[in-house]
């Protein structure tokens, strides 16, 4: 993106027409191009996608959809669509996919309005334990609309103890029940849930926006055969545009697009689904598999590097593209909130994250949040995990040492110039 990461001018136009826009940008470019990206829902897309979003489609407008547009001049843009939806479909062996909400969470609304009506009951993991706010966090509008019960995980394992989910399933009889997270580490078993799903007549709705990149590829089990909605963002390890999608069964295809449009959005962001058939164009390729299989490698190495070093993983490990780190264990007293600045200052870039019973503010918490597949697209390997596992270590070891994080910024660079951004 950047002059020096790129060997280009990446802004020409901006540059004379709007200095401080380009200001911001380049300084922008310039904290990719020289950082490790390690926060779990980010990634750098290829240029062939940051073209599309940033093209010609842009102008147009396209309320409704392919065939059925209430606007003229909409063939050339019915073709991208279509190929969007083609090639989900394609990917994940869905009946029917919607490529038009503009994020995760319109994604997730639009699949609860499909079945759903104020007040009905939802089922779902509790934000505290690795959920997400879109699943029934009070400040969130799926907490205002619907009346939320809240399953975590086991407090001894860590993980999801299905005999207690079901147990306040049948307590509560929810009529959806959501599956997916934001911060959990392990393998969902959504044959599971979709049983108990079945056993209390409710839908089932999974979330895979942290791990649909693995799905696509039979690196993770898909949950197509097993829910009615399954709802995803297309920037995570998916490597497309910040976006969202809905695939689901075929009886519900009706219902989901009347959800989408006219029910919650006007015209569809068509550079942007553009972006999309880019980037599932992109995913339908052998490499993507194997760029999958080098993120969790690295996400493996990681984790082992850091519990090398005393540090506790919520659930001992992960199965996937992330990690969640109990700091504790080796700081008592350091917060989330403390570690992520400091580990900022030095060009490790993560988030702070709550543990699973924290007994510290969200604000705050005890851990942080660790992924690998912005790290991985840069072409970093399991050598590099682990002295990047180094580099955190260290960092949060001096306690704030300026001289300390000014050598893993360093070293940081000299590592981001051997690993420049993909495009």
């Amino acid at each position: 993106m950047t002059t020096i990461a790129a060997g280009f001018e990446p802004y020409p136009t901006i540059k004379k027409t709007d200095p401080a826009v380009y200001r911001a940008l380049s300084a922008e470019g310039e904290r990719q191009a020289y950082c490790l990206e390690l926060i779990a829902s980010e990634n750098h897309v290829s240029r062939a996608v940051l073209e599309a979003v940033g093209s010609i489609l842009t102008n147009k407008y396209a309320e409704g959809y392919p065939g059925k547009r209430y606007y003229g001049g909409c063939k050339h843009v019915d073709e991208v669509e279509d190929l969007a939806r083609e090639r989900a479909k394609q990917l994940f062996h869905c009946d029917h996919v919607n490529v038009q909400p503009h994020s995760g969470s319109q994604a997730n609304m639009a699949a609860y309005m499909a079945v759903l009506e104020p007040g009905d009951t939802i089922l779902s993991l509790n934000l505290s334990h690795g959920g997400h706010l879109s699943h029934g966090m009070k400040a969130n509008f799926s907490g205002k609309f619907y009346n939320v019960v809240h399953y975590g995980v086991d407090p001894k394992t860590e993980v999801f103890n299905f005999d207690e989910i079901r147990r306040l399933a049948q307590e509560c009889r929810p009529k959806m029940i959501v599956t997916g997270a934001s911060a959990y580490p392990r393998t969902i078993d959504f044959a599971a849930f979709g049983e108990i799903a079945r056993e209390v007549g409710a839908y089932h709705m999974a979330d895979i926006a942290h791990v649909a990149g693995m799905v696509a590829v039979g690196l993770h089990p898909s949950p197509v055969p097993h829910a009615d909605f399954v709802t995803t963002t297309t920037h995570k390890t998916l490597r497309g545009p910040r976006a969202g999608m809905v695939m689901c069964k075929a009886e519900h295809a009706k219902a989901l697009d009347s959800r989408v449009f006219p029910g919650l959005q006007g015209g569809p962001l068509m550079h942007v689904i553009a972006g999309k058939a880019v980037a599932f164009g992109e995913a339908l390729k052998p490499e993507f598999r194997q760029y999958q299989e080098r993120i969790l490698a690295n996400a493996q190495t990681l984790a082992e590097t850091l519990k090398g070093f005393g540090y506790r993983l919520v659930s001992g490990g992960t199965d996937n593209h992330l990690m969640c780190v109990d700091l504790r264990q080796v700081h008592a007293d350091l917060t989330g909130k403390q570690a992520e600045a400091w580990l900022e200052m030095a060009g490790v870039i993560v988030n702070k994250n709550m543990i699973p019973f924290d007994e510290r503010k969200p604000t705050e918490t005890s851990g942080l949040r660790i992924g690998t597949p912005a790290v991985t697209t840069r072409g970093l390997n399991t050598a590099e995990m682990r002295i990047v596992g180094e580099f955190i270590h260290k960092v949060l070891s001096s306690r704030g040492d300026q001289s300390v994080i000014a050598d893993v910024r360093q070293r940081v660079r000299e590592m981001c110039q051997q690993f420049p951004m993909p495009h």
